[in-house]
């Protein structure tokens, strides 16, 4: 094809003509010092619009989720995170090698942990056993094909939290996503959890950056985290400006991204050696099975690839694609006119 249509993540788009703009226009200060204006009305717009006290510019939702877990704990003690948690699997074990946190993994059911095996795997009082300190979601979810949790259904899990006292972190990385998959403000979704990280460098299409949300004094403690893993970035207000016009302009223009998923995966659903049910789409991420007896996944996604179609095996049977800002309705009706005729 003349034109390559990326669906490895929504972590590959382009900064828009006006995040171009701002970023040349930003007014720019020493952020360490607190100077810095542009990303200062980042955070506050960060923390208005998922209805916390404060909020904290960090490069990257792996940041974000680190220093975020680790505001809430001690070295020596537990997190209880879902099996297929992002935190878990593709963050390099931060946690335990620069906080000494534990992660204890517990059954994911439709992207939250299980809410019988979080209550049977909170820590009571005992010598022998770590301190059950932080109970760990994710909204939308990454390996649950952008799973979508509402309010209800974060309670059931967050309800054991209060109980015992403990706060609980969102990797929110795309709660945007979720917020308009359910039209539902963030602020709602952020309401049943004590912190938040989520990112401007997927979805919302900004070139770099994340936001972690919480209380004032939790975020006072971030920052100090933030510095200590070489996260103060100075003039960061190129950034920031970015994230403004992110947070402006580009969460509802998500539903398109919803909308092309969906197409997707409905052709791909038609094709053989694809197993996916369309129904359980509900944001940009595809997850589909590959049984065909002519291809594992890897080796489709490689044809795939090599006709012009960017995709990502996350097991030897498992392919991902995601849509994205960029990515329109006529790059998906070409994308599944490539898989239909490698997979014919």
């Amino acid at each position: 094809m003349a034109r390559v249509i990326d669906l490895r993540s929504d972590t590959v788009t382009l900064p828009s003509p006006e995040m171009r703009e701002a970023m040349y226009r930003a007014e720019l200060g020493d952020d360490v010092f607190g100077e810095d204006p542009t990303v200062r009305r980042l955070e506050e717009m960060a923390a208005a619009r998922l209805g916390k006290e404060a909020a904290v510019l960090v490069t990257s939702g792996t940041m974000g989720n680190l220093v975020g877990a680790l505001s809430h704990t001690q070295r020596g003690d537990e997190a209880i995170v879902g099996d297929q948690a992002h935190m878990l699997l593709y963050e390099v074990a931060g946690c335990a090698a620069l906080g000494g946190l534990q992660l204890r993994p517990v059954s994911d059911v439709g992207g939250l942990p299980d809410p019988d095996a979080v209550r049977a795997t909170v820590r009571g009082p005992n010598i022998h056993h770590p301190r059950t300190a932080l109970i760990c979601l994710e909204n939308t979810h990454n390996r649950r094909s952008g799973a979508v949790s509402g309010p209800d259904e974060m309670r059931r899990v967050t309800s054991i939290a209060r109980v015992h006292g403990i706060p609980v972190h969102l990797d929110g990385a795309r709660i945007f996503n979720a917020a308009v998959a359910l039209g539902i403000p963030a602020s709602q979704l952020a309401a049943e959890v004590d912190s938040v990280t989520f990112c401007l460098s997927k979805g919302l299409a900004a070139p770099v950056g994340s936001l972690l949300c919480g209380g004032r004094e939790y975020i006072g403690r971030a920052r100090k985290y933030r510095k200590m893993v070489g996260g103060g970035m100075r003039q960061a207000g190129i950034i920031a400006a970015c994230g403004i016009v992110a947070l402006e302009r580009m969460v509802d223009r998500l539903a398109e991204d919803h909308a092309n998923a969906r197409l997707l995966a409905e052709g791909l659903a038609n094709l053989p050696g694809i197993v996916l049910d369309p129904s359980t789409i509900r944001s940009n991420i595809i997850i589909f099975e590959v049984l065909s007896p002519r291809f594992n996944a890897t080796q489709l996604a490689t044809r795939l690839t090599d006709e012009g179609v960017r995709c990502l095996a996350i097991s030897p049977s498992r392919i991902r694609m995601v849509t994205h800002y960029g990515i329109v309705e006529q790059d998906i009706r070409d994308a599944l006119a490539v898989a239909h005729r490698v997979l014919r």
